[in-house]
């Protein structure tokens, strides 16, 4: 566990251009005067945080990441969650959202389970737009097998695939309060696209 003083919510230095003239127009419609954050919520392994750094350098936005901003400050979320449990854990994801919800122009990626409560989405569905990410069962659990399971604690079960189904059914009334981008046998361009699409036609 780390200790001493908070290091600042991580930064993403500006990307670069968009690569043609029509993705330039579109994301410069997308990037408004009020310069809204954009809310990237969903499951995990719906690919939050990679979807979320393309769509950042696409509109030049700094780009964060709440459980990188866990991880910097306070060491591995698998031994926050033995050291605190996930009432500890879920407190300090607390705070990192609101810190996040004062500032403008940001892209964030959140955790799977951060925007689960009212109380906690509040402010960031105060000062930003929201989507949040989707897929099949099957498709997150073989994503997250991929990356591996024993970096995900809440499926530290005897059988993953059946816990990750229950928590899903367990989030699905939240998550459905927030726009739905499907990610399923999608590239992340297309997510990227579509989410832009709907930033400029708003």
């Amino acid at each position: 566990m780390q200790s001493g003083t908070e290091p600042d919510l991580p930064q993403a230095n500006i990307a670069p251009q968009a690569n043609t003239a029509s993705e330039a127009n579109t994301a410069s419609e997308a990037n408004t005067a009020s310069e809204a954050n954009i809310v990237l919520t969903g499951f995990m392994g719906t690919g939050k945080s990679t979807v979320g750094r393309r769509l950042a350098e696409v509109l030049r936005r700094p780009f964060v990441d709440t459980d990188a901003v866990l991880v910097e400050r306070w060491g591995p979320i698998s031994e926050l969650f033995v050291h605190e449990g996930e009432a500890g854990f879920r407190r300090r994801e607390a705070d990192i959202v609101a810190e996040l919800a004062e500032q403008h122009g940001l892209v964030i990626a959140t955790g799977g389970g951060s925007l689960i409560d009212e109380t906690v989405s509040a402010p960031m569905e105060a000062t930003g737009r929201v989507f949040c990410l989707t897929a099949e069962v099957n498709t997150i659990f073989d994503r997250v097998r991929s990356d591996g399971l024993t970096t995900r604690p809440l499926l530290a079960d005897p059988d993953p695939q059946r816990r990750l189904a229950e928590l899903l059914a367990e989030r699905h009334g939240r998550y459905a309060a927030f726009e739905q981008v499907a990610t399923d046998d999608r590239t992340v361009d297309e997510i990227v696209g579509e989410i832009i699409e709907r930033l400029a036609i708003s």
